[in-house]
């Protein structure tokens, strides 16, 4: 059985995990933050968003990427509501998983190079780089939103499981 076959099933898994959170960010509190060295709210969520669409085809299709090109830093687009972060996730997440879907063992073996400022930072598999920059960097924001989230008084949906606020409810 391909290798992309055998993974697609933990991306679709945790690409609806991430929807569900992303559903629960409140309109109206984009430019919250927990800490002045936090990113806000907004920029948080869009970034969630933005990294399936992002790292997904980079990490699968290129043999590398710098993180810190030369030049001015880029601009960073922070959406302005719950919708309009849906949609990028929903369209991102669809494209990362065509992508995924096309990559064949071989692909997935070749090396991937992350470049900073145009030095090689590290070179691994596009295998494992696609695990690291994209699923478990995923996975990272999304918990740093969950406690966003919390901290603003949102319940905070299960992702392994059920969370603290779905047993709450059910009792």
């Amino acid at each position: 059985m391909p290798l992309a076959e055998l993974l697609l099933p933990e991306f679709d898994e945790e690409m609806a995990n991430t929807r569900r959170l992303l559903e629960c960010v409140p309109n109206g509190k984009t430019t919250w933050k927990p800490h002045d060295l936090s990113m806000k709210l907004g920029r948080l969520a869009t970034h969630i968003a933005e990294i399936p669409g992002r790292w997904v085809p980079i990490t699968l299709t290129k043999d590398d990427f710098d993180v810190q090109p030369p030049g001015p830093p880029p601009q960073r687009v922070t959406l302005e509501s719950t919708a309009e972060i849906l949609a990028l996730f929903d369209k991102n997440a669809a494209d990362a998983r065509r992508a995924l879907a096309a990559a064949s063992d071989a692909d997935l073996g070749k090396p991937f190079t992350m470049l900073a400022g145009g030095k090689p930072y590290v070179t691994k598999s596009r295998f494992a780089m696609y695990r690291r920059m994209a699923i478990s960097h995923l996975i990272h924001h999304r918990a740093q939103l969950g406690v966003y989230l919390r901290i603003n008084g949102v319940p905070i949906p299960g992702m392994y499981g059920p969370s603290a606020d779905d047993l709450a409810k059910s009792r």
